[in-house]
């Protein structure tokens, strides 16, 4: 591990508090594969996670005083939820700026996604206000649908060696490895926020499924879009230069398409993050990386 960690244990969560610090300042231009397709893919990830993280702590925060969210083991799980997301927001920025020297603009694109997040929840409010939907509820369940989304891409990462095979770079290898770990130790805290709060009735589950679809169709259009700027930029804007990455990520059994059951799975109506067991997998991981 090229990073330091501290860590905290956030008063007895179950899960601890990393604090990294990577040094992205040799991270090579095409660090997935050495392909510029698979790169920019991984990179227009990383665009959407400062916004989208920021996201998910400020839902969770603005009904934290809920109380039915009075238990304290609950309490102690969300405050290291965003104990974690903070540090993935600020890893994933300094891996941002760092791209920033290959003349690719990601702050812009960390600025669009927000605007994105902004405009759907406040179109979604106001659409679904007469329902007595609140803000609140929409946040919260627009987080459930996007942590379910970054669990179930985390849990592909640790498992497929085909995937884990595409970092050329070990700091860029171990940046998303960490952030795959974690992403699994708290993937169950917000869908349990959300129904300590909103319950398991018909009004509950329509609302996440809604959310989930929403949501999918926002991160595959923002992200497209993001990869095929950045592929313009280095002029690989071409079917030659962009097909590896298309199969490798679109193709029967690529990387997003083996995903789709388990994202599916969110629209059971009696689905829960912790149905897909992960610990050995999680410990197995933790050993590697010296966690």
């Amino acid at each position: 591990m090229n990073a330091k960690v501290n860590i905290s244990n956030r008063a007895g969560a179950s899960f601890p508090v990393r604090r990294m610090d990577f040094e992205f300042g040799e991270v090579p231009r095409y660090w997935a594969a050495n392909d510029a397709g698979l790169t920019h893919f991984m990179t227009t990830l990383s665009a959407l996670f400062p916004e989208g993280e920021q996201f998910f702590v400020d839902s969770t925060r603005a009904v934290r005083k809920h109380p039915k969210l009075s238990d304290p083991d609950l309490q102690r799980e969300i405050s290291a939820f965003i104990g974690q997301e903070a540090m993935h927001s600020k890893e994933h920025l300094a891996f941002n700026s760092s791209a920033q020297s290959y003349g690719y603009d990601i702050r812009t694109m960390e600025q669009q996604t927000g605007k994105v997040i902004r405009t759907g929840t406040k179109v979604l409010t106001t659409l679904l206000k007469p329902f007595g939907v609140t803000k609140e509820m929409i946040d919260l369940t627009g987080t459930c649908a996007l942590e379910h989304f970054t669990a179930v891409i985390a849990a592909e990462l640790l498992q497929n060696k085909d995937v884990q095979a595409m970092f050329n770079d070990s700091t860029m290898h171990q940046l998303w490895m960490w952030h795959a770990v974690e992403e699994n130790e708290h993937k169950a805290v917000v869908f349990d926020v959300y129904t300590a709060i909103y319950g398991h009735g018909l009004k509950a589950y329509t609302m996440r499924a809604i959310a989930m679809i929403i949501a999918m169709g926002l991160i595959f259009m923002t992200q497209s879009y993001f990869t095929a700027q950045l592929m313009k930029i280095d002029g690989k804007l071409t079917w030659k230069d962009s097909k590896y990455m298309l199969k490798f990520m679109y193709a029967r059994k690529g990387f997003m398409t083996r995903q789709i059951p388990e994202l599916l799975d969110f629209f059971r109506p009696n689905f829960h993050p912790n149905d897909s067991d992960t610990d050995q997998l999680l410990a197995d991981w933790k050993l590697k990386l010296g966690l």
